[in-house]
């Protein structure tokens, strides 16, 4: 009788234990996964707490200012007005974060021919001045940072590039090219007028020198940590990749009173790189970014057959766009590019004037597997913040090159395929089980050809409150 009440005991005790047990381990798992989510609250507060003690703090500041001269300066001086630096690199190397650099007139390539320019704090740049620095002046003595293809062997990165901290960083009154950098086609895409033929590939092997390096004219990485920056009254030519592509983490990104020309994909590329906040579905907008009264024209494509990019501004996700009062033309897809689902709500396009972009001015994307291409003229009926007084016309008295403008009107791409099944090769391929060839061979009318950079400077100050005003 003992023995059974101890089995019943036993068993009574292990069908209530179970269901405890079962809970014990539930409490556990939950206690588990609120640790986890706490520590993963904690990790995302901790990151959102730091970017904004970044967004918060002042711009660092400095009363440095030093001078270069690539005529009159040399590196072991001071780099005083009177005793000025030789090269860029040397002062940017010297500076304090926010301190002021003056650039007087002339071509620049950096010490030893080195072509880029890096920096990991703010800076303020102020290029093409006299060589007593009392004048500013971009047409009549401008400050061109202009590698030369044999650099190209060394070296193969952005022409300027800031890694790091940002904030308050002004560049000024600078000409960015690669025209000489570049490789560029002996007898293909050859246009009459200018010189030249077609860009050649980073992939593609010139009959001299060295390949094109791909990569942006001005670029502000991902990891920059924010705050105001402004690119004012400089010129972007010849890219053989971006412009200007930027991450942006925090405050205001301006870009104005510019002239891009001929640049490969996109003449600015900017995006948000800040954390993201709300949960699932809501957009985190990092900072603003205003581009205004700039001259962008002929944005050319990833590849020569057209049919990848070629935009003269590409809206992507995680920042609020004001473009404004630009002159956007030119473009071999489309003047803007709005397809990366960036919030229609932190969109304004206002007067601009948009002409000869070949696939539309506008490429939208409202859902997925979805792309409108627009024309200025039906911008109003946009879902965006604003977008009013922009038209398609071609703007009165601007200075283009004629002969290259003519050149990207007739620009063609053609491929003609060369493929004989019952070749006496591809009948002893087949024979074998071996795939069959064929040749394919392309050719294109125009491609990035090199823009004169002279003529460029001519493009400031053309047309009265649109596009680039005279600096």
């Amino acid at each position: 009788m003992k023995t059974k009440t101890i089995i019943v005991t036993a068993l009574v005790y292990f069908i209530v234990a179970m269901p405890l047990f079962s809970q014990i381990d539930n409490i556990r798992n939950v206690r588990r996964a609120v640790q986890d989510r706490q520590t993963q609250s904690n990790d995302d507060s901790e990151t959102k707490a730091t970017e904004q003690a970044q967004a918060d703090k002042p711009a660092q500041t400095s009363g440095q200012t030093f001078y270069v001269s690539m005529e009159n300066g040399h590196n072991r001086n001071d780099g005083s007005k009177s005793s000025p630096f030789r090269n860029i690199d040397k002062a940017i190397n010297e500076a304090e974060p926010g301190a002021t650099i003056k650039i007087a007139g002339g071509v620049y390539a950096g010490t030893f021919n080195v072509c880029f320019f890096e920096s990991d704090k703010p800076l303020k740049l102020y290029g093409s001045f006299d060589e007593s620095f009392s004048k500013q002046d971009i047409v009549a003595h401008p400050t061109l940072i202009q590698p030369d293809n044999e650099s190209a062997r060394s070296s193969r990165r952005a022409l300027m590039r800031f890694t790091r901290d940002v904030d308050g960083t002004v560049i000024d009154h600078i000409v960015f090219d690669s025209g000489e950098r570049n490789a560029y086609s002996d007898n293909d895409g050859v246009v009459d007028g200018v010189k030249g033929g077609r860009l050649l590939l980073p992939t593609e092997r010139p009959s001299t020198g060295n390949s094109t390096v791909g990569e942006p004219l001005l670029q502000f990485v991902s990891a920059t940590t924010g705050g105001d920056v402004t690119i004012q009254n400089c010129v972007f030519m010849n890219g053989a990749s971006f412009a200007l592509q930027a991450g942006h983490r925090s405050g205001t990104f301006t870009v104005k009173n510019n002239v891009f020309v001929a640049n490969k994909m996109a003449a600015i590329e900017i995006y948000g790189t800040c954390a993201q906040t709300g949960g699932p579905g809501v957009m985190t907008s990092c900072g603003d970014v205003e581009i205004a009264y700039n001259t962008i024209l002929f944005s050319w494509s990833r590849t020569k057959d057209f049919l990848d990019m070629g935009y003269g501004i590409r809206i992507m996700t995680r920042a609020s766009y004001n473009i404004h009062n630009n002159i956007i033309g030119a473009s071999i897809l489309a003047a803007i590019d709005h397809t990366r689902f960036n919030d229609d709500g932190w969109i304004n396009v206002n007067n601009n004037i948009f002409f000869v972009n070949k696939d539309k001015d506008l490429h939208y994307s409202p859902a997925s597997n979805t792309r409108l291409r627009i024309d200025a003229g039906d911008f109003e009926d946009l879902e965006f913040a604003s977008a009013s007084g922009n038209r398609n016309e071609i703007p009165e008295g601007l200075k283009v090159c004629t002969a290259y403008l003519e050149g990207y009107l007739n620009a063609r791409y053609s491929e003609e395929v060369d493929f004989d099944r019952n070749s006496p090769a591809n009948q002893w391929r087949s024979i074998l089980g071996m795939n069959l060839q064929g040749t394919i061979s392309s050719e294109v009318t125009m491609f990035a050809n090199k823009y004169p950079w002279q003529e460029a400077l001519n493009l400031f100050g053309n047309v009265n409150g649109f596009g680039a005003q005279k600096p």
